[in-house]
């Protein structure tokens, strides 16, 4: 499978992840298609990201509550939050779209806080955050919910050599964060492991993101992960998406999980 480099930077530029009225992936719930639920991780309630460019940072950010779920730890974070602070960046593009790397330096920068504490791109940003009777700076409280360099991005580039790091070639990636470039059907089977085994993971294609909360199958045996999308409830799967590993395969971007899901101590 031949990965263009500039066809993949082309698809970023025309393609926009605000929400839609219909999903681009044929995997709603018909009545002629029914899909049987593997494993379901837990999650937190589906957001909705509106008309703004910023599902990498729903998709994240859901990817790191989902982590601390199965954990038995309980954070639901503020996408608005990150969203502010893209305005003190003046490399930030001005549509706010960026990469789940991207989502990473910000937070270890600026911090982040409780959804509670700010549910609108209007609100003012908190200077600290209080949590469990404890005060913390946004940043104290980044930290205790994800520790610089816990997470791993990857990619796949057939044109580049595999198991080195270097720059993801699109310009959602303006913070020219580097990704570990591994074969597509290793990374499939390393996202399917991450998944079975409830770690939070972060997925995006030529123009959205989302977090993999669990996987499926059809009546035909096919696979599918079921992603939390960052789109409302409307649909006819609340919020969730059923997107074939076989898209997976054929669409994939960037995955980023914990190094601990990867198999890295």
């Amino acid at each position: 499978m031949k990965r263009i480099v500039y066809l993949m930077t082309l698809l970023v530029l025309l393609t926009g992840c605000a929400k839609k009225k219909e999903s681009r992936y044929a995997t709603s719930h018909t009545e002629s298609q029914h899909f049987t639920q593997e494993v379901l991780n837990r999650m937190t309630p589906v957001k909705d990201q509106g008309d703004s460019e910023t599902c990498w940072i729903y998709a994240m950010l859901a990817a790191i509550e989902t982590e601390h779920l199965a954990w038995g730890d309980s954070v639901n974070l503020s996408p608005y939050f990150i969203e502010k602070m893209m305005e003190q960046e003046p490399d930030a593009p001005e549509n706010k779209r960026g990469e789940a790397a991207t989502l990473l330096r910000l937070m270890e920068k600026y911090g982040i806080c409780g959804y509670d504490a700010m549910r609108t791109i209007d609100t003012p940003a908190p200077r600290f955050v209080f949590m469990l009777g404890a005060e913390y700076t946004p940043q104290e409280f980044a930290r205790s919910v994800c520790a610089p360099g816990e997470y791993l991005q990857l990619m796949c580039d057939d044109n580049k050599p595999y198991y080195a790091e270097m720059e993801l070639e699109t310009p959602d990636n303006w913070l020219h964060d580097r990704y570990l470039n591994i074969p597509i059907d290793s990374l499939l089977v390393k996202t399917e492991r991450a998944v079975r085994q409830h770690h939070g993971v972060c997925w995006c294609d030529e123009g959205h993101g989302m977090a993999i909360v669990g996987i499926a199958h059809d009546d035909k045996g096919e696979q599918y992960f079921i992603m939390k999308n960052s789109w409302g409830t409307d649909g006819p799967n609340k919020g969730l998406e059923y997107v074939p590993f076989d898209y997976f395969k054929k669409h994939t971007v960037s995955v980023v999980m914990t190094k601990k899901a990867y198999g890295r101590p």
